[in-house]
């Protein structure tokens, strides 16, 4: 078991493999409609907690620690963990919007989520705050990131901006992701 646990990839490989074996004890492995939109909102639940949960380390822990770091030991975090934490919550945002649009769509209600309407309007509004947030994690907090980690060419006041201009959004994506999350759940548990 430990070399399994050691190794984070045959960590993970082994986690899939454990879901697959309780899939195949249900006994129900025909893969209709009902199977295709558990397993799009089972991988939208995953890569959401992935993006959802380091854009809450993003915020909870690391910016408002960075001023406690000493100086000299500040390069392992803007080098190392953060570009590191970046991959993967840029990588999360895109498969949760991607799986959410995909069990919009197997499960019909794609056209009037993205319209607000019908019974599908608090969905629609959970979609549009995660389209919003997918959008800034690309187009705002990654380009951004990229001048106030060094990753691209910025001088001082340029990085100074971007990190502020970043963390703003990233503060925006917080705020909308408890909306978000509760549209998300809702229209799963509540009849609007």
């Amino acid at each position: 078991m430990a070399a399994i646990l050691q190794s984070l990839p045959r960590t993970v490989i082994a986690g899939f493999v454990l879901a697959v074996v309780v899939y195949i004890i249900n006994g129900n492995t025909t893969p209709d409609i009902i199977f295709w939109q558990f397993l799009f909102r089972w991988l939208h639940v995953l890569s959401g907690v992935m993006w959802i949960g380091l854009l809450w380390y993003f915020n909870f822990v690391q910016i408002p620690n960075m001023g406690n770091i000493p100086d000299e030991q500040k390069p392992a975090v803007s080098k190392v963990i953060a570009p590191a934490a970046l991959f993967w919550f840029r990588w999360g945002a895109m498969a949760t919007i991607i799986t959410g649009l995909i069990l919009a769509m197997i499960s019909g209600y794609l056209i009037d989520a993205l319209t607000v309407s019908g019974d599908s309007t608090i969905i629609g509004i959970g979609m549009w705050l995660g389209a919003i947030m997918w959008f800034n994690v690309w187009f705002v907090i990654w380009p951004n990131q990229k001048k106030a980690l060094g990753i691209v060419e910025a001088d001082a006041d340029a990085k100074a901006k971007a990190a502020r201009t970043a963390m703003l959004f990233s503060r925006t994506n917080t705020l909308l992701s408890i909306p978000m999350l509760f549209c998300m759940v809702a229209a799963q548990n509540f009849v609007f």
